[in-house]
């Protein structure tokens, strides 16, 4: 098998394993304190407005324990769909809307909200929130040496494979040592055989088609850079060679019927767990819904890489973040502080959905929980979960311009996937980009 080069290791990632798993706009909260179970003081009474992208089964455990904790508060969760949390966010922050207190963030859209001032300072807090949270999931949720925001969740993505289709082409399943990670050439390559072998309809599904989340790593393995540079990170760099090499490899996916057009990130999985696919690239999110489908033997591996290249996967997920306008702020940090600041919360976060927490004990809990209750499918994964986390995991990049970015990218892709000429769509993308941030410098 092919082995994979060990990239360096980045020193708060060690942190992240040694003991993890183990002036800007807004106003400053106050009568917080830097110790204790809750430092925000105020009314201990009333009603914590919380919106967000998630089913409300997602979030019950963590609202049930902080109404458990805190008697006289509860909390009201307005779930909105993912594709339109942030549209929302922006119509309601614009109106100075107060009937939201607490609400979801996707990490690199951080700085934008906070340079609108939608985003209230954590500063009283931020002494707690260092020692709670790893490195970067702080600096993730902060801006300009302000903490904006509390994470909740960070994440990664693993090579799911279907293991009674590759025994049928006679194709010994991947192993979930990092060092034996495979190739994307030698997944394609086995992907086809299942093709004519094994009847399969494609080779390769990627959960996050057209998501800059999913293909970022793509770009980065091959040396791309992220795509956004500059001292204000405001200079678009999309038609580097690194994005041109990538996005011809994702093109040519679609245009040789190795993967499908026409299907929604979220039927992806489907095709997967059907048996239509060998290979699917997701989030740990699909780990409980694989796990109860008796009829499919299936395994995971290490998210591949180019040969030649580097190993690379995405990370960061969701913090939440007080809306400056509500008049329970004190209320709303409560109810971060228990989610976000606590063992207790930070597991309750996880508990109906197989996310991955910030917070450093409950993240080492989390792992060894699944240590303990590995089964065939499942064993590796929370190795795999710490290794790419410490060596392999790629940060977003952070602007102001990122929610731009992210939009009109997603439209880019999704002309290459369709058959656009790949130099002349990421030149177009580049052109749109320096119009489109002319507005923020």
């Amino acid at each position: 098998m092919n082995r994979a080069p060990r990239p360096a290791r980045s020193l708060s990632r060690r942190r992240l394993l040694g003991t993890a798993l183990a002036a800007a706009s807004g106003g400053v909260l106050t009568g917080c304190s830097s110790s204790g179970t809750s430092g925000a003081s105020g009314p201990s009474r009333g009603t914590v407005r919380f919106l967000g992208p998630e089913t409300p089964a997602t979030f019950a455990p963590v609202i049930h324990g902080f109404e458990r904790a805190h008697p006289g508060v509860r909390v009201a969760y307005t779930a909105v769909p993912p594709a339109q949390l942030n549209d929302v966010l922006q119509l309601r922050l614009s109106a100075k809307d107060s009937a939201i207190d607490v609400y979801c963030v996707d990490q690199p859209r951080i700085p934008a909200l906070s340079a609108r001032g939608f985003l209230t300072n954590l500063t009283p807090v931020s002494r707690r929130a260092r020692a709670a949270v790893t490195e970067e999931q702080y600096e993730i949720s902060s801006w300009n040496g302000t903490l904006r925001s509390l994470p909740v969740w960070t994440s990664t993505q693993y090579l799911f494979y279907n293991a009674d289709l590759l025994r049928k082409v006679g194709v010994d399943v991947p192993s979930a040592d990092p060092a034996e990670r495979w190739t994307w050439e030698k997944t394609l390559d086995v992907g086809r055989r299942a093709m004519k072998r094994a009847g399969c309809d494609y080779a390769l599904v990627l959960e996050q088609t057209d998501a800059y989340y999913g293909l970022q790593p793509l770009v980065e393995g091959l040396g791309g850079g992220s795509g956004i540079t500059g001292r204000d990170m405001l200079t678009p760099a999309v038609t580097t060679d690194g994005w041109q090499r990538a996005m011809r490899w994702y093109g040519k996916l679609f245009a040789d019927g190795l993967s499908p057009r026409g299907i929604t990130s979220f039927q992806l999985s489907s095709l997967f767990t059907a048996g239509r696919v060998p290979f699917f690239v997701g989030g740990p999110w699909n780990l409980g819904s694989f796990a109860a489908l008796k009829n499919l033997t299936w395994g995971t591996a290490p998210q591949p890489y180019f040969e030649g290249g580097r190993p690379v996967t995405p990370t960061d997920s969701w913090s939440w973040g007080i809306n400056p306008y509500s008049s329970r702020q004190n209320l709303g940090l409560r109810f971060m502080e228990y989610a976000t600041l606590t063992t207790p919360g930070s597991l309750a976060t996880v508990a109906a959905s197989p996310l991955i927490p910030s917070h450093r004990t409950a993240f080492e809990q989390y792992a060894a929980g699944l240590e303990k209750k590995a089964t065939r499918s499942t064993e590796g994964v929370a190795a795999i979960m710490r290794y790419e986390l410490e060596h392999t995991a790629v940060s977003r990049p952070r602007s102001i311009g990122y929610t731009q970015f992210e939009t009109v990218l997603a439209s880019a892709f999704s002309d290459i996937r369709n058959g656009s000429p790949v130099e002349a769509r990421l030149a177009k993308a580049s052109d749109e980009l320096v119009r489109t941030w002319e507005r923020l410098r």
